[in-house]
C-alpha cells in the first residue's frame, strides 16, 4: 500500500517508517524540517518537506504521492514536558492540521485515514482540539488511535508514566496491525 506518514520524523514516526517498509508499504515521509530528510531517507521513506499549514504545498504533496492510506502523526509538543500546559500548538495541529491533512488525503483519493489522539481527558483548549481530531477524523470514516502517554528513548519519560501508557516501540507496533481497522476509536495503551 501507499502511505503518506505525516510526522515521520517525530518520536513514532521514526519507529513506524522501517514497521511499514518491512511490512512492502511505499512510504512517504513528511517532515517539516528540511535537516530530518535524510534520516527519513535513511529508513526507508521518499522524504516530503511540507509544513501542514501551508494547506496548497500539502494538497500538492499528498495528491503527487497517491497514497491509499494518509497516517497522522503530528504533534508539536515543546521539549520539555512540564511546558504543554502553556502551549497551545498541539491544540493547533489538531484542529487546523488535523483539517488541511484530511482535505489533502480526500483530494488525493485516499481510501484510509487514520488519525492519532490521546487516551486521556486534557483539559480547557486541548480537550475541544482532541474533540475536533476526533470527530473530523470519524466523519470522514477514518481511525482514530488513541496512545497512552508514551515512554522510552526520547519520549518525556524514560519509564512507565501514570496510566494510560504505551512503550513507544509496542506503540509502533499496535499502529501497524491497525492500519486495515473500520472506521472508529482504538485504544492504543497497555493493559
Amino acid at each position: 500500500m501507499r502511505v503518506f506518514l505525516a510526522g515521520a520524523s517525530g518520536v513514532i514516526g521514526v519507529r513506524l517508517v522501517p514497521l511499514l517498509v518491512r511490512a512492502g508499504h511505499d512510504v512517504a515521509g513528511m517532515t517539516r524540517t528540511p535537516a530530518k530528510a535524510d534520516t527519513l531517507r535513511g529508513l526507508g521513506a521518499d522524504p516530503v518537506v511540507c509544513d501542514v499549514y501551508d494547506a496548497d504545498g500539502l494538497l500538492h504533496e499528498v495528491v503527487s504521492f497517491a497514497p491509499e492510506l494518509v497516517l497522522h502523526e503530528l504533534t508539536d509538543l515543546p521539549d520539555d514536558e512540564a511546558s504543554i500546559a502553556g502551549s497551545s500548538a498541539n491544540a493547533r495541529i489538531r484542529r487546523e492540521g488535523t483539517r488541511n491533512l484530511l482535505a489533502a488525503a480526500q483530494s488525493a483519493g485516499a481510501a484510509r485515514f487514520v488519525a492519532q489522539s490521546i487516551a486521556w481527558d486534557p483539559h480547557g483548549e486541548g480537550a475541544v482540539a482532541k474533540a475536533d481530531l476526533e470527530r473530523m477524523t470519524l466523519e470522514a470514516g477514518g481511525v482514530v488511535l488513541r496512545y497512552g502517554r508514551f515512554y522510552g528513548p526520547g519520549t518525556y519519560h524514560d519509564g512507565p508514566p501514570a496510566p494510560p501508557r504505551i512503550q513507544i516501540d509496542e506503540g509502533a507496533r499496535r499502529t501497524v496491525e491497525l492500519l486495515d481497522a473500520p472506521s472508529g476509536i482504538y485504544p492504543v495503551v497497555e493493559d
